[in-house]
This record gives C-alpha cells, sequence and structure tokens, in this order.
C-alpha cells in the first residue's frame, strides 16, 4: 500500500475522532473466500472476537505456522508446521514442549510420535467420557449451534452456578452456626 494512503486514512481517522483504524490488504482471489470472513471475525469488538484474538496468541509467538497447540495446566506441547511429504507419510517440521523446568525442540519424529500420542489419548478420553455419560440419543443432531438461543440458556446455566456457589457457603455457615449453639 503507497505510504501516502497510509498517511491519509490515519490523518482521516484522527481528524475525525474515530477510535478505529483503517485496514487494507490485497489477497490473492482464491485466498480470499477463506481469510476474508476470519479476518472479520477477528476483528469483531466483542465476547467472540476477544475469543478468536487470545486462542491465535500460540500461533503469533510461533516462528512456524502451529500446526496444532496442545495445552495443560502447566505445559504445553506445540507442533510445528507446515506438514512435510516424506514418501507415503505427512511429517510436521518439528515442534516444542515447554513444562516447568523444561524446554525441549522436538524433532519432526519426535514431534509425530507426540502429536500421534496426545490425539490418541485425547481420542480415547473422549470416548471414555462419551461411554461414562451415555446413552446419548442415536438421531443425528446438526453439528452448528443456533448461537442466538444456545448462548442466551448457556450464560443462564452459567449464572445459575454461580449464585448456587455463593448460596453454598452462606447455608454452610448457617449450619455451622446451629451446631456450635446447640
Amino acid at each position: 500500500m503507497p505510504i501516502s494512503r497510509k498517511i491519509m486514512d490515519r490523518l482521516a481517522d484522527w481528524l475525525h475522532g474515530k477510535t478505529k483504524t483503517t485496514f487494507r490488504i490485497s489477497i490473492k482471489s482464491r485466498i480470499a473466500p477463506f481469510a476474508m470472513p476470519l479476518i472479520g471475525r477477528l476483528a469483531a469488538d466483542d465476547e467472540d472476537g476477544e475469543t478468536l484474538r487470545c486462542a491465535l496468541i500460540p500461533w503469533r509467538r510461533a516462528e512456524r505456522p502451529a500446526i496444532a497447540v496442545y495445552r495443560g495446566d502447566v505445559s504445553t506441547c506445540r507442533i510445528d508446521g507446515p506438514w512435510q511429504v516424506a514418501d507415503d507419510e505427512w511429517l510436521p517440521l518439528g515442534g516444542l514442549v515447554l513444562s516447568p523446568g523444561i524446554t525441549w525442540h522436538l524433532t519432526p519424529f519426535e514431534a509425530q510420535a507426540l502429536h500421534t500420542h496426545i490425539q490418541n489419548v485425547t481420542e480415547e478420553a473422549i470416548v471414555a467420557w462419551v461411554n461414562e455419560h451415555g446413552p446419548f440419543p442415536r438421531r443425528h443432531v446438526p453439528a452448528e449451534i443456533d448461537r442466538e438461543q444456545a448462548d442466551p440458556e448457556a450464560k443462564a446455566m452459567i449464572a445459575a452456578w454461580v449464585a448456587e456457589r455463593r448460596q453454598a457457603p452462606v447455608a454452610a455457615n448457617h449450619t455451622q452456626e446451629g451446631a456450635s449453639h446447640a
């Protein structure tokens, strides 16, 4: 983008007292249908935009594009791409393990082995959870969520949970006070 256009855009924003920045980018036509909706969602000034921007932090910090990022409570594993074709296999370029006291750069083979292991453990955990909480209805339901209905319902559940948690200590205190007075 010519420097004069950048200067004019910033000057116009400043003169109009806007708190927004004009962002212009040229991308190839074949990439636009994929990139534009994502850019729009990332730029949204709402909870969704904030969540998406936070989710991208590990990708921004990586020198290579991340294929996957697995996070525990204190440890992180990042599998680095882009994928490389090696005979009939696909291998990452490497990876990174961060754990208390450990920073480990993985070779392509270590990264692939750990990636496969984490995927297998994740699959086992999901299947175990489904089996433990089943049986589930066998009918097909769409993967899409009706956010206009589901988001307020979820927020109401969270608010009820918070209210219940706040009431629990009060109820426990009343029970203890009653026992001590007896």
